[in-house]
This record gives structure tokens, C-alpha cells and sequence, in this order.
């Protein structure tokens, strides 16, 4: 596991397999104790809970019939990389930081902002956008202009 890593893309080969794991984690209630990995030598070892949280979101994906990348994300990137998490233009993502938006360095000639601050920015306009479609669920409701 040492050395350059990859994308690797995991297909769901093994569905049902996949399926008793998945209500298997389903079911399993929120623990206060880490959760082990055990080798096939026996030897166990923690899983932080970053990792078991990968592992949730892998298998529960697996277990729909989706194929599921794994690739390494700098926890620092380049305006573009940035813009194409958020699924936007480059030139849109660099009026977010002139506005203010975004924290951002500027170790050289480029800026570079962190991969933290850009998922709490792409979550909180999720969430504004979620308030807003409910807000207008409401106004719409409130003015009876929903057919019954």
C-alpha cells in the first residue's frame, strides 16, 4: 500500500455478498468503539473513522448496483480542480474568491484554496439551496397554488 495511488474504479461483481454486508452495516448501531479490520493472517487493527466512513459510503454504493472510483485528492487545490469539484466554470470559481467566499493562498503566482474549505463551501450552498426550495414550497402552499 506504500508508493503512488491511483484512481481505481470497483464494480459491483460480487452482489450478493455486497448486500449482507451492507444490512449487515445497516443494522449495526452506532458504536462508541472503533471498528476492526481483521487480516487474513488474523491480526486486527482499528479503522479510523474517516476510513470506516469510506468503507460505508463504498459498500452502500456497491450494494445499488453503482461502480465506485477511488482516487487520491490533494488537500490542496488548484483553482481548476476546485471549480470542477463544485461543478462550475473556473472563471465562476475565481469570482467566489474575490468575493470572499472561499479562503485562498497565493504561494506563488497561482491560488491554491483547501479542499476543507471548498466542501464546507459546496455543503453550505447545498443547504441554502435546500432552504430555498422550501421556502418556496411554503410560499407556493400558503398561496394555494398547489392543485389537490
Amino acid at each position: 500500500m506504500h508508493g503512488t495511488f491511483a484512481a481505481r474504479t470497483l464494480l459491483p461483481e460480487h452482489r450478493a455478498e455486497i448486500a449482507e454486508l451492507c444490512a449487515f452495516l445497516d443494522r449495526t448501531p452506532q458504536a462508541t468503539e472503533p471498528a476492526l479490520l481483521r487480516g487474513p493472517d488474523g491480526s486486527t487493527r482499528t479503522i479510523p473513522p474517516e476510513v470506516y466512513e469510506a468503507l460505508m459510503t463504498v459498500v452502500r454504493a456497491l450494494s445499488e448496483g453503482k461502480a465506485v472510483t477511488v482516487a487520491p485528492v490533494n488537500t490542496t487545490l488548484t483553482t481548476q480542480e476546485a471549480a470542477d469539484l463544485l461543478g462550475i466554470s473556473r472563471p465562476t470559481f475565481v469570482k467566489i474568491l474575490d468575493e470572499g467566499d472561499v479562503p485562498f493562498s497565493r504561494p506563488g503566482r497561482h491560488r491554491r484554496v483547501l479542499l476543507a474549505d471548498v466542501l464546507t463551501y459546496k455543503e453550505k450552498r447545498r443547504s441554502q439551496r435546500k432552504h430555498g426550495l422550501d421556502e418556496l414550497v411554503r410560499v407556493t402552499e400558503d398561496a394555494d397554488l398547489y392543485d389537490n
